[in-house]
């Protein structure tokens, strides 16, 4: 099964933050471009090799309560998927 998702989604779940924090360690980065004009529209996405090495304690946090979030909303279909 595949089901589409968009990119805010996955950046609202906490996903683009936990996957950069593990790109980091090699460099490299999801990154999203957002509209000038203040719409949060995306723009584009792309990898690209970055020198950041991690995220500040308030990213961090806020990265591990959007993911834990998400856990909590979707434990039970996660579960039943792993299990089919």
């Amino acid at each position: 099964m595949v089901t589409k998702k968009t990119w805010e989604e996955f950046r609202k779940s906490g996903f683009l933050w936990w996957i950069n924090m593990l790109l980091h360690t090699f460099g490299w980065a999801i990154v999203f471009e957002m509209s000038e004009n203040n719409s949060n529209e995306i723009v584009e996405v792309y990898p690209a090799r970055v020198k950041y090495r991690g995220f500040s304690e308030k990213n961090n946090t806020e990265g591990y309560i959007q993911v834990s979030e998400y856990m909590k909303a979707n434990s039970d279909e996660l579960s039943k998927e792993a299990a089919e």
